[in-house]
């Protein structure tokens, strides 16, 4: 769990520490779609060269985030998560070190009557389709609940009880992992943020609204990812991952947690 923990610091250190050094300015927009715009994401459809380390940048204002693309990948939605408001998104190539070069960069104005529908969307480390079995797991377990905190509950249950943390994958995780619902949901164990990740998914497809969230916790002393989730008109959080290590060794726990106990870095 350690070790997962320096190496999401070490992400999320590069993330905030990459040092740009030459702009060119991109005349054409075919590698970033904007037609989803409408739904807080865009998409981002960029040839990555074969070891040239490439990432997307996504700011609003003093705000950013960065993200890791792969070569082979193909398209990848990206979320708008900073409110409304104009966000300048941009190709980062590595020259050296930790130097960055932009190679396309455009700016996009976010303008959304509700804000939450950014959190009901498939995007790179919340990936999910209609055809996933994690996302048919979800339809089951909810097909006979008519209101979003049964629906909440059903999948919350079904994950703290079927999903065990992984301490392996915990010692050995790289620092480019991404999240796979279907390999949480078929290996039926996890870390921190594989359990966010399916969480997130598997409520989004049943339309309610859910943050992963990436941060501190009163409850491990360790970085960690848990989820807000939109219910009865706020927003509440959830952690599976702690409830699923109070299950196991038959403590007492609550499905909503303290707020208080939590601090936000990132949420996506």
């Amino acid at each position: 769990m350690r070790k997962y923990v320096l190496m999401l610091v070490a992400i999320f250190v590069l993330f905030t520490s990459v040092n740009v050094v030459a702009v060119e300015a991109s005349e054409a927009t075919e590698w970033l779609d904007v037609s989803k715009l409408s739904n807080g994401i865009v998409t981002i459809n960029f040839d990555v060269k074969a070891n040239v380390k490439t990432k997307v940048r996504i700011a609003k204002g003093t705000e950013n985030y960065t993200y890791n693309l792969v070569a082979g990948k193909g398209k990848e939605q990206f979320p708008l998560q900073l409110g409304n408001g104009e966000y300048k998104v941009m190709m980062l190539e590595n020259v050296s070190g930790k130097s960055y070069k932009v190679v396309k960069q455009e700016t996009v104005e976010l303008n959304l009557n509700d804000e939450k529908v950014v959190y009901l969307n498939s995007v790179q480390n919340v990936s999910w389709t209609s055809s996933n079995k994690a996302i048919a797991k979800a339809q089951e377990l909810t097909a006979n609940k008519k209101t979003d905190e049964e629906k909440v509950k059903a999948v919350y249950n079904y994950i703290v009880t079927n999903i065990a943390y992984d301490d392996k994958l915990a010692a050995s995780v790289s620092t480019d992992y991404l999240p796979s619902i279907d390999r949480t949901l078929t290996d039926k164990k996890d870390i921190c943020y594989g359990y966010s990740a399916l969480f997130a998914a598997m409520l989004r497809s049943l339309d309610v609204p859910t943050k992963l969230v990436m941060g501190d916790s009163e409850y491990v002393d360790v970085y960690h990812a848990w989820n807000e989730v939109y219910l009865n008109g706020k927003w509440v959080t959830i952690d599976t991952t702690v409830d699923a290590g109070f299950k196991k060794g038959n403590k007492k726990m609550d499905m909503l947690k303290d707020v208080s106990k939590y601090t936000t870095a990132k949420e996506y």
